[in-house]
C-alpha cells in the first residue's frame, strides 16, 4: 500500500509537460543564450555554457560554441567548485556528442 501511495504522490508532483520535437533553433534563438544572466554564484561564461548544454541539442550547441568563443568567453570556464563543463558531463550517459564538441573547441 505504501508503494502505491508513494507512486501516486510522485505522479501528482511531476508537472505535465508535453515532449517538444523539431524545435526551431535559428541564429537569433542561439544568440539569446549569449545574453543570459549568470546563475547564482557562477561565472557568466560557465553559466552560459551550462545553460546551453541543458537546453540545446548537440547540433545547436555546436553552432553556439563558436559564437560563445567569438564573444571572448573561455570554453574552459569553471564552476564555483572549480570544474569545467566537460568535467561535469563526463559521466553523463547521453553527453558524448557534447563532450566531443567541447573537446574539439577546447
Amino acid at each position: 500500500m505504501a508503494g502505491k501511495i508513494h507512486e501516486e504522490a510522485a505522479r501528482q508532483m511531476r508537472p505535465d509537460k508535453a515532449k517538444v520535437v523539431d524545435e526551431v533553433w535559428d541564429d537569433a534563438r542561439i544568440d539569446e543564450y549569449l545574453t543570459k544572466q549568470a546563475m547564482g554564484g557562477e561565472s557568466v561564461a560557465f553559466s552560459l555554457l551550462l545553460n546551453a548544454y541543458r537546453s540545446m541539442r548537440p547540433a545547436d550547441f555546436e553552432r553556439f560554441i563558436p559564437k560563445f568563443i567569438a564573444q571572448g568567453f573561455e570554453i574552459s570556464a569553471r564552476d564555483a567548485q572549480g570544474r569545467t563543463l566537460r568535467e561535469i558531463i563526463d559521466g553523463h550517459v547521453k553527453a558524448d556528442a557534447f563532450k566531443d564538441i567541447l573537446t574539439r573547441y577546447g
